[in-house]
């Protein structure tokens, strides 16, 4: 796992775009503002996406159901190393703290995916993407895990590849009542948080910002997850 330092960062989305001005729909695409600084602790977060052959160890010693893309429940042949995909919110919880983990919070995946460059639109910059950059408007799904440049904190594939559920719940307006340290998503809803686009994703969806909701039932092709960790200081000790 890497370790991501806490502190305040500015989240949201700081790009205007064109239907920004809209008087008609004033709301379109405006679920990632205000821009505000926010607080949050420091922790641990997966350097990859889980793959394929780590999930299998928790379908094995678990007997947890395993993605329906596995013939007879097991890896596709040479896709131990690509993401886990269609699996649905709960199971990615599940495997998470089976693992001794949790999912990400969608505060928590923003200032992982910005590193320490405040308001840039991607992971690398304000820089559009490119194919070196990420794998993404692609149709032949995922490919393996950790084959682009790592982000600032040394993430693999934090834009692009799948989308990567979150432990929040979606709420439009989320930002703009949320608490200013470790805002944890609203109570209840009815879609989870997924974040950094996808193999099958135009590259809007591919920036630090952008919000997407499913489901939390929905099992994707496009959809996989990493975990996060909490981070506890120990005292050294004196002799």
């Amino acid at each position: 796992m890497v370790f991501i330092p806490g502190g305040e960062f500015f989240r949201g989305r700081s790009q205007v775009l064109s239907d920004d001005n809209l008087k008609w729909y004033p709301t379109l695409m405006k679920d990632d503002r205000p821009v505000r600084p926010i607080r949050i602790d420091p922790f641990y977060l997966d350097q990859y996406e889980v793959t394929n052959d780590q999930y299998a160890e928790f379908v094995r010693a678990t007997k947890h159901r395993a993605p329906y893309n596995w013939p007879k429940g097991k890896i596709p042949e040479g896709k131990e190393q690509y993401p886990v995909v269609d699996v649905d919110w709960d199971d990615a919880s599940a495997y998470a703290k089976w693992a001794g983990k949790r999912l990400p919070t969608e505060a928590e995946w923003e200032r992982a995916c910005r590193g320490i460059e405040q308001k840039a639109t991607y992971a690398w910059g304000n820089r559009k993407p490119s194919k070196e950059d990420a794998r993404f408007n692609v149709l032949d799904g995922p490919g393996p895990v950790g084959k682009y440049k790592a982000n600032y904190f040394g993430l693999y594939d934090i834009a692009g590849n799948v989308w990567e559920w979150c432990a929040d719940w979606y709420d439009k307006d989320y930002y703009e009542k949320s608490p200013d340290a470790n805002p944890k998503g609203p109570d209840h809803g009815m879609y989870r948080v997924v974040r950094g686009g996808s193999w099958s994703d135009i590259e809007k969806y591919l920036t630090c910002a952008y919000r997407s909701w499913v489901r939390p039932t929905e099992r994707g092709p496009n959809i996989g997850f990493r975990c996060a960790r909490n981070f506890i200081a120990t005292k050294l000790s004196s002799n």
